[in-house]
C-alpha cells in the first residue's frame, strides 16, 4: 500500500509529472534522494495499491511508465493510472489531458528534449519551494492592467504563455524561453541550457522579451524585464556560453545585452537554494545591507560595477551567480587597473568556476550559503 502524502517523495513526482507531462531519469536527484526515488520508480511501474489518505478509496493501479535509451530514458504517467491525478487536486485530470492533448506524446527528440528541459526547471522550483502548478496559479491576461500575479513566487510555463491571447502568439515570440518565473517585485524569463551550450537567436530572443514585458506590465505592474535564470548542469556551461555569446557579430543582440542580469543556477541542491534567494522580495538590497556598512558601498558610482569599497580594494559579489555582470566586471579590469587585487565574494560551490574565468585577476573571499540565508531571513 502507497499512501501520497503532501512533500512525500510519491506526491513530488505525480505533481511534477502533471505539469511537465515527462521528466529524464537523470532528473530524479533533483526531486530528493537519488535512490529511493529510483527504487520508487521501479514499484510504481507495477501495479499498486495506492491511497491519498488513511482510510480513503483505495486505487489498485500502475502509475507511470519508462521509455527510451540508456541516458535518454523518459518517465511518464502510465494512462490508466491518469484518474488518481484528481485525488491530487480536484479536476486535475481534466486540465492535465487537455494540456498534453489526451495524454498524446510524440518520439520526436526535440520536443522530447524541450519537456525535459521544462521539467528540470520545474523540480528546481519544487525544491525552491515555488509554486509550479499552473492550475493552481491565477491566469495571466492581456484584457487589461491589473494586478493578476500572487503574492507568493509562480512559474507560468512557456507553452502556457503562447496561448493567453486570441490571436496566439507567434512562436518566434517565445524561441528558447521555457518559464516565466514571477516573484514579489520582479520576474525573471528562464532558460535552461541542460549540458549544452547556450546559443542565442538575438532577434527572436529580443521578441521574447517584449512579450513578457507586455504580459508583467498587464498582470504584475512591471515597467522591465532585465533579468533571466540560466539553469544548467554545471559552471562549465556557463563559461562556454558566456565564450559562444562573445562570438556575436551583432553586440546589441548578445544575451547580456538583451538581459542585463543573467543568474546562472545549477541544476543541484546548491541551484536550488540560490534560486530561493533570488525569489526573496527585495533581495538583492537586502544582501548588500548585510554584506556592507552603508559607507562602504558603491551605490553604482564609478566607472565599472562593483558592489563595495573597503580600504583601497573595491569588492564585487557573485553570490547571485549573475555572469552577465561578471562579464562587464572581467572586462572593466582589463581596462581600469587598480592598486589593490579586487575582491570577488562567492560561495564555494562557485570558486572553481571562478578561479578559471578570472584566472589572478581577482582574490576569491567564500561565503556559507547558511550565513547568507540567514541575514536575508533577518
Amino acid at each position: 500500500m502507497i499512501t501520497i502524502r503532501p512533500g512525500s517523495h510519491v506526491h513530488r513526482l505525480l505533481q511534477l509529472l502533471s505539469t511537465s507531462g515527462e521528466i529524464p531519469t537523470s532528473a530524479l536527484s533533483l526531486l530528493g534522494s537519488e535512490r529511493s526515488l529510483s527504487d520508487l520508480i521501479r514499484k510504481l511501474e507495477t501495479v499498486q495499491d495506492i491511497r491519498f489518505i488513511k482510510g480513503g478509496p483505495v486505487h489498485r493501479v500502475r502509475l507511470i511508465q519508462v521509455s527510451g535509451k540508456k541516458g535518454e530514458r523518459t518517465i511518464r504517467l502510465y494512462k490508466k493510472g491518469l484518474p488518481v491525478l484528481d485525488g491530487l487536486h480536484p479536476g486535475l485530470l481534466n486540465w492535465y489531458m487537455d494540456a498534453f492533448r489526451r495524454h498524446t506524446f510524440t518520439s520526436d527528440q526535440f520536443h522530447i528534449e524541450r519537456n525535459h528541459r521544462v521539467a528540470e526547471a520545474l523540480a528546481m522550483c519544487i525544491a525552491a519551494g515555488i509554486e509550479t502548478r499552473p492550475y493552481i496559479l491565477p491566469p495571466l491576461q492581456k484584457a487589461g492592467i491589473s494586478l493578476v500575479v500572487p503574492e507568493f513566487p509562480g512559474f507560468y510555463i512557456a507553452r502556457h504563455l503562447k496561448k493567453i491571447a486570441d490571436d496566439e502568439t507567434s512562436k518566434t515570440s517565445y524561441t528558447r524561453i521555457i518559464v516565466a518565473l514571477f516573484y514579489p517585485g520582479g520576474v525573471y524569463a528562464a532558460y535552461n541550457t541542460r549540458a549544452s551550450v547556450m546559443k542565442w537567436s538575438g532577434l527572436g530572443e529580443v521578441k521574447t522579451q517584449g512579450s513578457l514585458l507586455e504580459l508583467a506590465r498587464m498582470n504584475a505592474g512591471l515597467n522591465e524585464v532585465s533579468a533571466a535564470v540560466l539553469f544548467g548542469q554545471s559552471a562549465d556551461v556557463a563559461i562556454k556560453t558566456i565564450l559562444e555569446s562573445e562570438k556575436s557579430r551583432r553586440p546589441e543582440m548578445r544575451f547580456d545585452r538583451i538581459y542585463a542580469r543573467i543568474h546562472f543556477v545549477p541544476l543541484d541542491q546548491n541551484g536550488a537554494r540560490l534560486l530561493r534567494i533570488l525569489v526573496t522580495p527585495d533581495w538583492n538590497e537586502r544582501l548588500l545591507n548585510a554584506l556592507f556598512e552603508q559607507h562602504q558601498r558603491s551605490y553604482n558610482k564609478g566607472v565599472m560595477e562593483y558592489d563595495a569599497q573597503i580600504n583601497k580594494s573595491i569588492v564585487f559579489s557573485h553570490l547571485d551567480g549573475d555572469i552577465a555582470r561578471l562579464i562587464r566586471f572581467r572586462e572593466a579590469l582589463n581596462h581600469y587597473p587598480h592598486p589593490e587585487p579586487p575582491v570577488v565574494l562567492c560561495f564555494p560551490w562557485q570558486a572553481q568556476f571562478l578561479k578559471s574565468y578570472l584566472c589572478d585577476h581577482a582574490a576569491l573571499r567564500e561565503l556559507e550559503m547558511k550565513a547568507v540565508e540567514a541575514a536575508l531571513c533577518k
